[in-house]
């Protein structure tokens, strides 16, 4: 008898036939390479990307050297409210901020109740009684009653009041005209007009105007 002749799996091979066909390889999304420049996990926590800045508003961006121009009006005006007491003596007799401020309000109104004046600084009752009795002790406000039959009392400003008040101001503009010496006349009503401007809009957001003439 004939022996029977058994195909084995590594003939087929050797014959250049594969029983089963290779499947092909399918990548998956995770297996995929990292793009260059951006680190792994392990990189990341080694070195954290710095978070991006927010843009800032266009009227913000800088339209011209030195600084942005918002950034250096709040810059400069916190200079000024320190500079603007430098430009009048340091003698003695002078009025307080509160008590210059109180007086020039009254000056323009006329005499004005505690309530008045809260309306018109947005400061409470308690800081207007203090400041008030101090300007009575200094003699320069006198309490009234309400010339249109109110019950409150008003304050008014007195003849000691107008004298300090003038020679206050007087002192302070003397001051501006040796600061502005160099300054034409067109340069500094240019700055006349744009402090107005600027306090206009303080006010006008506010809602607390201040009376001008």
């Amino acid at each position: 008898m004939h022996a029977m002749c058994v195909m084995h799996p590594s003939r087929d091979r050797e014959d250049g036939q594969d029983p089963k066909p290779k499947r092909a390889r399918v990548d998956h999304p995770l297996d995929k390479p990292e793009s260059p420049g951006k680190p792994g996990r392990a990189d990341s926590a080694e070195h954290p990307e710095k978070p991006e800045r927010p843009e800032k508003p266009e009227h913000l961006e800088n339209t011209g050297s030195p600084g942005k121009p918002l950034e250096r009006i709040e810059f400069e005006t916190m200079l000024l409210g320190r500079y603007l007491h430098l430009l009048a003596s340091r003698g003695g007799g002078r009025l307080d901020r509160s008590a210059y401020t109180l007086l020039s309000r009254i000056r323009a109104e006329g005499p004005m109740s505690i309530g008045g004046l809260s309306d018109a600084f947005g400061l409470d009752a308690s800081t207007l009684n203090r400041q008030t009795a101090a300007m009575l002790r200094a003699g320069v406000v006198e309490r009234i009653p309400d010339p249109e039959g109110g019950i409150a009392r008003r304050f008014a400003i007195t003849p000691e009041g107008e004298r300090r008040l003038d020679s206050d101001r007087a002192e302070n503009v003397n001051g501006l005209a040796r600061l502005l010496d160099a300054w034409t006349p067109g340069e500094a009503a240019q700055l006349a007009d744009s402090l107005g401007r600027l306090n206009r809009d303080i006010e006008r957001l506010d809602g607390r105007p201040w009376p001008r003439d």
